[in-house]
């Protein structure tokens, strides 16, 4: 298994795992253009040449981060994939010297086992709403938010 940054090429293969999830009701689905414009933001977990899970950590200011867009193959599910990717946003986050990382989730035992915890989106700064606007669930957004402080 190969965790690497994500490249241009990668870009089918992840929206695809997106698009998997979204169709199901278990995350919001994201368009190409969107992973094409912030595929710097994304990692990839890849076994043998073939993109197996993708997730994203987007900066939003200099304390904070935001991971988005964590999807994992379904055969892959329950490996330790997604807490990986978890593992290596908090790596990039600490080499960047940004400790909070939040992330809207519809899956918030996933981050609650990744050492997340639930919290207000009051407590969410105003910055974050921002790309908010253009969600179809906008301005009644149901994902939970979850936190992360690092040491």
């Amino acid at each position: 298994m190969i965790y690497r940054k994500a490249r241009i090429s990668d870009v089918e293969c992840i929206h695809a795992l997106i698009t998997h999830y979204a169709n199901e009701g278990l995350m919001l689905a994201r368009s190409r253009a969107l992973l094409y414009e912030h595929i710097r933001d994304f990692t990839v977990a890849e076994d043998k040449d073939k993109v197996i899970a993708a997730g994203g950590l987007h900066i939003l200011w200099e304390d904070l981060a935001e991971v988005r867009a964590l999807a994992v193959d379904p055969e892959y599910i329950k490996k330790g994939i997604g807490r990986e990717l978890i593992n290596c946003f908090i790596r990039e986050s600490r080499e960047l010297r940004i400790f909070k990382v939040f992330s809207l989730t519809y899956q918030p035992d996933f981050f609650k086992k990744c050492d997340f915890r639930v919290i207000s989106k009051d407590k969410l700064p105003h910055k974050v709403w921002k790309e908010c606007i253009d969600c179809p669930k906008f301005p009644n957004c149901d994902e939970t938010a979850v936190l992360l402080e690092i040491s």
